[in-house]
């Protein structure tokens, strides 16, 4: 493996981009003084003895002292196999205090939720993430709402994300009651027909937005160049959007 892997591999595993430096010096030059040690690790002489301290702590780094003087040197590599196997400890042991913690915030969130709250959503993947919360929020058998569905010019992307993603939705049997744009007719992916209560918007009323709505949350959003959304969480809100679901679906054509 080479320098580049060894550096990655090392951080990947928690160790920062100084204690990586030191940590393969050591393994490099054996025992050594804290000079030789700083100028091939390429770390400030200031740094490297908090950086020291902190590989001791970690039981990757040891240390002996002849006459006045103190060497470092590695420990056995194996002892990066028992940092790994403390650090999953320690993050198990947290995971469990997590657990214990989320109904609390879960609770602490609910009481919130009657009053509307808004986030924004920048770009395709957060985009993306909404739709995919739609089939985690629904349970089978449950439904949601979408106005103005289309395929934006230019993005074949867009289609690609909803082909899978409504393969998803059918598999979950989660239905979909969609208003879709005009120019979409004949022209929708197969997957979206499926589960799917779909009819037409007369040409007039095409445009950029589309929004999709269920239970307590309505998402409004546009394909522009950089794709941007609004998440909105009111009862009222989605109620109104019912409502005017409604009014266009008497307008709409199958």
């Amino acid at each position: 493996m080479d320098a580049k892997a060894n550096t990655h591999l090392l951080e990947e595993i928690g160790l920062t981009e100084g204690e990586t430096k030191v940590y393969l010096a050591l393994i490099k030059l054996g025992e050594t003084k804290t000079g030789p040690l700083a100028k091939e690790a390429q770390v400030s002489s200031s740094k490297v003895y908090k950086i020291l301290d902190r590989l001791i702590k970690k039981g990757l780094v040891g240390s002996v002292t002849k006459g006045k003087v103190k060497y470092f040197s590695s420990m056995n590599p194996n002892s990066i196999l028992e940092y790994i196997e403390d650090k999953q400890k320690e993050i198990a042991e947290k995971t469990e205090l997590v657990k214990k913690l989320i109904p609390d915030l879960k609770m602490e969130r609910d009481k919130s939720k009657g009053k509307p709250q808004a986030t924004l959503y920048e770009g395709m993947k957060a985009i993306q993430n909404f739709y995919r919360n739609i089939l985690k929020d629904l349970k089978a058998g449950e439904e949601y709402y979408v106005i103005g569905a289309h395929y934006p010019p230019n993005r074949p992307d867009v289609r690609a994300f909803f082909y899978s993603y409504h393969s998803d939705r059918i598999n979950k049997k989660i239905k979909v009651n969609m208003l879709a744009n005009h120019e979409t007719k004949g022209n929708l992916e197969k997957t979206t027909q499926m589960n799917a209560n779909i009819r037409y918007l007369p040409q007039y009323f095409i445009s950029n937005m589309m929004i999709a709505f269920y239970k307590n949350k309505a998402f409004l959003f546009f394909y522009t160049e950089d794709p941007v959304g609004f998440l909105l969480e009111s009862s009222e809100v989605t109620k109104s959007l019912k409502s005017y679901f409604d009014a266009l679906w008497k307008l709409a054509t199958k």
